[in-house]
Formats: C-alpha cells, structure tokens, sequence
C-alpha cells in the first residue's frame, strides 16, 4: 500500500512543483500524519527534497512542457485570462517561462501592437501565427526541463530592455520569506524580469501560497499585482493585501 502511495506521491511532483503536505493528503484520500511520513522515506531515498511544508522532486527527468502545463489546467486558464485582461495596446511585455505565463498567450493574439519579450520557446511557438506582435526572443543557454532559455547572456539581454509590464511566475510565495524558487538559475532570471519593468505582475495557482521553495530571491514589495484563482482565506488575502500586494482573483 505504502509503495502504491509513493509512485503516486512521485507522480504528483513529476512536474517539478512544490506540492505541500495538505494538498497531496486531499489528493490521495489520507492522513497528513501519513504524508509526512512517506516524504521523509522517499527524501532518504533520494528520490524528493523535503520543503517548508511539503516536497518537490530531486533529479527531475527530462518532461515536455505540455505535461508540465496540464497541471491545474483549470485555475491556469483562469489565471492566464484575467491576466491577459491587464494588457494593453502598445505594451512592452516581459513575460518569463512559466506554465500560468503560457495560459495567457491565446488571449494576446487579437492584439495589433504589443512587443513581447520572453525566453519561453513554448510561448513562441503559441504565437507563431499572430503576425501583429513583436516577439523578442531572449538569448542564452537553453534548458530543455523548462523548454526555455537562460544564463548569464539572457540577463545581460533582459538588461537592455524595459517593459511597461512584467508577468512572472514563482515556486513558492509566502508571507514570511516573499518570493521563493528552485534554483538560483530562475531566481536571477525573475529578478531580471521585475528590475527592469515598471509594472509588476505575479501569476501563481492558490497551492503556490505559504509554501516555500528553498531559495529566498525577493521581498513581496518586488511584485505590485497578484493574481490567482479563487480558494484562499480571506483572512491570508487580507495579510498580503496588508503587506502592499493589489489582489486580483481570477
């Protein structure tokens, strides 16, 4: 029984997002007591990082973005809408590599003016055939687990542009330790992205929210806006509202 439960445990982490205590005991019908106990057998194993809270996978296999993207299709697409919403004509958009980023770009192609700034290659290849839009696509080193491109070039090319807005998407997101990601790598690609826009826009589902991924790379303050899906307490939304964040639900 407890094997069954950890393929499943490792399931719900293929894609490489946290998944927090909680969230995996309602999805696999049992105890948090339980689940706890099964991430700390398989982080001895190897096989997961324990996190603030819940655990992400450790050496991730090679996994097609598509799949990564069909994870909480529902409050993404929500999320991706509204945030698309937000846009307006003549905008210079950041927008980074995300999977909730991604949700928003069906709803940029009936734009007739906008320059996008991005290092998602999926992102590209969703507006290949919308011929109004500039497309920048940023330079570097590509990173096949993220179907994206980053590296020391891609921050020098962020660098030289400045967007009227940024859209970004985090790891983890808590009160206490702001904004938290997996590695140093898309902590310094983020950064980027906020430092050199004037309007910033945070996209994160609600299971992103008091879960921290291990790195700390920035303070609530570096994001303006955030949007998300409904479900949180309004008691929560109410300390980040509190904290400086414009909340906008999707």
């Amino acid at each position: 029984m407890s094997i069954t439960r950890h393929r499943q445990i490792l399931a719900f982490l293929a894609d490489g997002d946290e998944r927090s205590v909680s969230f995996l005991a309602e999805q696999l019908d049992t105890s948090e007591i339980t689940i706890r106990r099964d991430l700390n057998t398989l982080a001895e194993q190897g096989k997961l990082i324990r996190t603030h809270g819940g655990a992400m996978r450790n050496e991730l296999p090679f996994i097609p973005f598509v799949q990564k993207a069909s994870i909480q299709t529902q409050a993404k697409r929500q999320i991706g809408q509204r945030a698309a919403s937000l846009v307006e004509e003549n905008d210079v958009l950041f927008l980074d590599c995300g999977s909730t980023v991604l949700a928003m770009a069906q709803h940029l192609k009936t734009f007739r003016n906008l320059k996008i700034i991005t290092n998602s290659l999926p992102l590209i290849w969703e507006l290949r055939e919308a011929p109004h839009l500039s497309i920048n696509l940023i330079g570097g080193e590509l990173d096949l687990n993220r179907q994206a491109v980053h590296g020391s070039v891609a921050l020098e090319h962020v660098a030289r542009y400045h967007a009227t807005k940024a859209f970004v998407g985090v790891d983890g997101i808590s009160l206490k330790n702001g904004l938290t990601a997996r590695s140093e790598t898309e902590a310094s690609f983020t950064n980027a992205l906020l430092t050199h826009a004037k309007e910033r826009f945070l996209l994160a589902d609600s299971e992103k929210f008091e879960n921290d991924s291990y790195l700390k790379f920035a303070p609530l303050t570096a994001i303006h806006h955030i949007i998300t899906n409904a479900g949180l307490d309004q008691k929560l939304i109410q300390q980040y509202q509190e904290a400086g964040c414009h909340w906008i639900e999707a």
